[in-house]
């Protein structure tokens, strides 16, 4: 029987699990990325602070910047019809100091990307199609066997194996989950006026109706409803449809015309108990999953892999092993717990019908509104979380990364 070696053995073939062997092989470790082939996506994702600079060092930020489009204005406009409702609220991304949030990407073009530089990187990374159908854990190793029959030997596994994980199973770590009276449209549309680089938020009694900007007059959409007003919204004519976004939009971006086939899925939420275990840890939805607000999801999947490519690091000598897998769960813990909070609260804010709700929301937002320095530092903690600790030393520091944010 067959049996490869490497340092680190990758598990799930998708942005997240692309993400970690690409930046582990840069990093000089030997891996293996073992990526059954994912289902076509044609979702959008907003790329902002610490995932763009991550990507920079494994050298694709010039590739995404010219897929993607820059983010240079975010609007919140609360569209609840309530009697308590926030002031429309704009955030520049000139009054931190940057050209631009971040850069939303298709996800289908961020793949693409991402498996022509996994093509090129064959001296450190082997990717190989085959599923695993076991993993076992040993004092100092891990043994994995594949479909094929072939068997790997590693001193670290990373679970990137999605929300069913079976990298989370062998370790025996529980997970919490938990589910939204909500589900969400994500397509991509064609409009008549320029997006200038804004991303709409409207704020409904049903949850966020999003507009992110994708490279000239088109834009993506993640719009949150009840479950059974999503199905008729997706089996809606596509002219019905574009009309529907058009009325909601409040025609800002004029005729809206709907490409391909929306897709729908339930919102739900889930947390790892733990992200490490001996000789594996969890990044990406194996270790937690986030409804589409916020732009949160990927970007904590690429902050797992930015602290576990750290923590391997500083444990190169015991690669997997009791104090690397504490060392990473300990980093990863309060960012992943903080964004599992806030995306819940924002969430269920909207849907509650509580006036003490409606008014502590509205007055959040105003403050937002009349205090500069508040909305720069929630600004600065959206783009790289405990920045806002890090100031003077940041001001200090040219940004030489080759990007416009």
């Amino acid at each position: 029987m067959t049996e490869i070696r490497r340092e680190v053995a990758v598990i799930g073939g998708g942005l997240v699990g692309y993400g970690a062997a690409l930046g582990l092989a840069k990093a000089g470790f030997e891996t293996i990325l073992i990526a059954p082939q994912a289902p076509d996506d044609r979702r959008s994702t907003a790329l902002i602070g610490s995932s763009l600079d991550f990507l920079a060092t494994c050298g694709l930020i010039g590739e995404i910047e010219r897929a993607g489009e820059p983010l240079r204005v975010m609007r919140i406009i609360d569209d609840t019809m309530r009697l308590f409702r926030a002031p429309n609220i704009e955030f520049h991304a000139s009054e931190i100091d940057r050209d631009a949030f971040g850069i939303n990407i298709l996800n289908a073009d961020l793949m693409r990307i991402f498996r022509a530089a996994a093509s090129a990187m064959t001296d450190r990374l082997t990717v190989i199609s085959d599923a695993v159908t076991s993993i076992d854990a040993k004092e100092d190793h891990a043994h994995l066997t594949l479909s094929s029959g072939e068997m790997v030997r590693t001193g670290l596994v990373v679970g990137a194996d999605g929300r069913r994980s079976r990298v989370r199973e062998s370790a025996g770590i529980s997970v919490r989950n938990w589910s939204y009276p909500q589900s969400a449209i994500v397509l991509n549309f064609g409009h008549q006026r320029d997006h200038d680089g804004v991303s709409t938020e409207f704020h409904t009694r049903t949850g966020p109706f999003t507009q992110v900007p994708l490279p000239g007059r088109r834009s993506s959409l993640v719009w949150v409803e009840r479950p059974e007003t999503a199905d008729l919204i997706v089996s809606a004519r596509p002219d019905r449809l574009s009309r529907m976004i058009e009325d909601r939009l409040h025609s800002i971006l004029g005729a809206v015309e709907v490409e391909g086939e929306p897709q729908s899925f339930p919102l739900s939420g889930a947390a790892a108990s733990r992200f490490g275990a001996e000789r594996r840890v969890l990044v990406g939805e194996a270790a937690h999953v986030f409804p589409p607000i916020g732009a949160q999801g990927l970007n904590l999947g690429l902050r797992d892999v930015i602290d576990l490519i750290k923590a391997a690091e500083r444990h190169r000598d015991d690669l997997g092993g009791r104090r690397m897998t504490a060392d990473y769960d300990r980093a990863r813990g309060a960012d992943i717990a903080t964004r599992t909070a806030a995306v819940d609260l924002l969430n269920r804010s909207l849907l509650s019908g509580l006036l003490p709700v409606q008014l502590a929301r509205s007055a959040g937002v105003s403050l937002l509104s009349r205090l500069p320095l508040l909305r720069r530092t929630l600004m600065r903690e959206g783009v790289e979380p405990g920045s806002s600790f890090r100031l003077p030393a940041r001001s200090a520091r040219r940004d030489d990364r080759p990007s416009s944010v």
